[in-house]
């Protein structure tokens, strides 16, 4: 085989591997901007056992839509936790009466609100956690990123948020009062 062979198939196997690397890069369900941002290990049982250690920090859980409320600027979702696997996809806990299996809030600002959100069978979720709701025990994040993993792949999407990453919403005393017992 001559050397000018050999450097065609060097570069053709050089394209196909940098080819790869977009794809699959393209593909990834979470930006490593935000997999970088998010605390390592954190699980809802973590956030609901210890919230004091994560308020403000950036986490990633999954989940599904159970409930929604709307105040004035924004939209609440209330979100059956669905652990993340390895690839940053949810699925349904193990033990499905365990602490793994409950709730969180989901704050995002309503002019952004993606339509393909109520197709959501379920998602991926990067937030802020500003505080927790319902006697303090379901954690609220601010949204940050989020992967809809929709009934078909028509309503599938993806939501940034466009403000300033350091702002803080608080949690006002209204949202999730119907879920409070008291």
């Amino acid at each position: 085989m001559t050397s000018y062979a050999l450097l065609q198939r060097g570069s053709a196997r050089f394209a196909l591997a940098i080819s790869l690397t977009v794809v699959l890069l393209g593909c990834a369900t979470v930006p490593h901007q935000y997999v970088q941002m998010a605390e390592p290990g954190a699980t809802l049982t973590a956030l609901t056992a210890h919230p004091e250690n994560y308020r403000g920090k950036v986490v990633l859980l999954g989940g599904t839509i159970v409930d929604e409320e709307e105040s004035a600027q924004y939209l609440w979702l209330r979100v059956k936790n669905r652990p993340l696997d390895q690839d940053y996809v949810p699925h349904r806990p193990v033990d499905t009466g365990g602490p793994e299996a409950g709730h969180y809030w989901v704050m995002m600002p309503k002019q952004q609100i993606p339509r393909e959100y109520r197709h959501w069978a379920r998602m991926t979720v990067v937030g802020r956690v500003t505080g927790t709701q319902r006697l303090a025990t379901e954690p609220v994040l601010s949204l940050l990123y989020v992967r809809g993993w929709g009934t078909s792949r028509v309503h599938d999407a993806v939501w940034e948020d466009s403000f300033d990453p350091n702002y803080v919403p608080s949690v006002p005393a209204g949202v999730g009062r119907e879920f409070d017992p008291r």
